[in-house]
């Protein structure tokens, strides 16, 4: 690299940095590679205190495997590929996610690639190119169907997953979901309970399998509490403008609900903008109750009933059961269900 100063040129060096290697680590550490290697794999014939100083100098100097080494040697990539939606989203959930998921990945050899990926868009397409790329040894997948193509995939495929949501065809696989069915039933009580009797379903898209848990919570609430459904035509997957819009002209009409449940947190926001475009505001005119994973509601609005779905727990159940089944545990054993969290 050159410089100019005073009209001359000053011949400088190009810094670089390369990348440290277990040669490096044995260079300053004065160990032989294969030691070194042995006692980052914490193995059982290398000292604590020699496996805790070649541990020391690998964070230091910032040291990293080689992931085509490690494929090469082990046929594994650690890597978890998790396929996540990009769509519309202010309240974090993705987030979350990723962060209860690298919080279990920290203290193993794995590491977590994030597929991109919008819910128009064909959903087997990130799976397909996991597969034959052979890009990671497991994958999470979240927005389950009851009859999933994506599972059915894997599972032929042998790979090791878990998914965010369950299916309803046939496949014992490992999964964590949320208790949207308890959710659902909760919020209509929590709506009778003030007084409410003419309650509106803010619902996930018809697709998933979480909308039928939803769904069957809420029409079993409105029967045991002697409530009835007004109809609300959009789900919480349109744009949050549409949302808003359409709560505005139901709230605006003479069938408006005196109750209202939302099954997402961004989705509450909308809505509640379009009540207050229509000149009502929640808890007075009309009580609404939402689900949240970022506990921001009660900010914006005190009077929103919320409960609290832990997205970054959820994370941290996906990342051990994904581990677990790469490790050959039973699908049957990874099944978890998380129970809603009223605020």
């Amino acid at each position: 690299m050159t410089d100019q100063q005073g009209g001359g040129l000053i011949d400088r060096p190009v810094a670089t940095k390369e990348r440290p290697t277990l040669k490096t680590i044995a260079f300053m550490t004065g160990l032989g590679i294969t030691t070194v290697s042995r006692a980052l794999k914490d193995a059982p014939d290398i000292g604590a205190e020699t496996k805790e100083r070649v541990r020391m100098v690998a964070r230091q100097l910032g040291y990293q495997p080689n992931r085509a080494g490690v494929r090469l040697r082990t046929g594994k990539t650690n890597v978890i590929a998790l396929v996540l939606g990009i769509d519309e989203e202010i309240l974090g959930f993705s987030n979350q996610m990723v962060v209860g998921i690298s919080e279990v990945l920290s203290g193993t050899p794995y590491h977590i690639v994030v597929t991109p990926h919008a819910h128009t868009k064909d959903p087997m397409l990130p799976v397909r190119y996991i597969l034959e790329t052979g890009s990671a040894d497991g994958v999470i997948i979240s927005r389950t169907e009851p009859d999933d193509d994506r599972v059915r995939l894997l599972t032929d495929q042998n790979m090791p997953f878990v998914t965010h949501g369950r299916t309803n065809m046939g496949i014992v696989h490992p999964y964590h979901d949320f208790d949207n069915e308890a959710f659902a039933f909760g919020a209509v009580e929590r709506l009778v309970r003030r007084g409410r009797k003419r309650i509106a379903l803010l619902p996930p898209p018809s697709k998933l399998t979480y909308y039928q848990h939803t769904f069957d919570g809420f029409m079993r609430g409105l029967k045991a509490f002697g409530a009835e459904e007004v109809p609300l035509h959009i789900n919480i997957d349109a744009p949050l403008a549409q949302i808003r819009t359409s709560v505005q002209q139901l709230m605006s009409g003479p069938d408006a609900p005196d109750g209202l449940i939302s099954s997402s947190g961004s989705s509450a926001i909308a809505a509640n903008a379009g009540i207050e475009a229509a000149g009502k505001r929640v808890g007075h005119e009309l009580d609404l109750v939402a689900k949240q994973g970022t506990p921001i509601l009660h900010w914006i609005r005190p009077e929103i009933i919320s409960v609290y779905e832990d997205v970054r727990q959820s994370g941290r159940e996906l990342a051990k059961a994904v581990i677990a089944r790469i490790d050959g545990v039973d699908p049957e054993l990874l099944q978890s269900i998380s129970e809603p969290r009223w605020e």
